[in-house]
């Protein structure tokens, strides 16, 4: 079942985000649960958050994904809101 995660970052985290940037994409290609992702970016386009999209069993497997992505191990989100999502177009 699809899920999307939408993490926003920490102010001022971008060094944080940098530093774990290849621990994270490692994540993501070696759980092989990622449909499709990306940064948002600020007006500056300087990264700020994430966009996940997971194709889990449950709620419960997006949490526990979401808990050990390496960017969330390294306290860069201030917020990571978890929603079940159906794709249309």
């Amino acid at each position: 079942m699809p899920f999307a995660l939408i993490c926003n970052d920490k102010p001022d985290h971008l060094e944080t985000r940098k530093a774990n940037r290849d621990a994270h994409l490692s994540y993501v290609a070696e759980t092989g649960l990622v449909t499709f992702a990306g940064p948002f970016l600020d007006d500056a386009g300087a990264m700020n958050g994430s966009f996940i999209l997971l194709d889990v069993a449950d709620r419960t497997a997006a949490e526990n994904w979401a808990a050990k992505d390496p960017y969330a191990m390294a306290g860069l989100f201030a917020s990571v809101e978890i929603r079940p999502f159906k794709q249309v177009i």
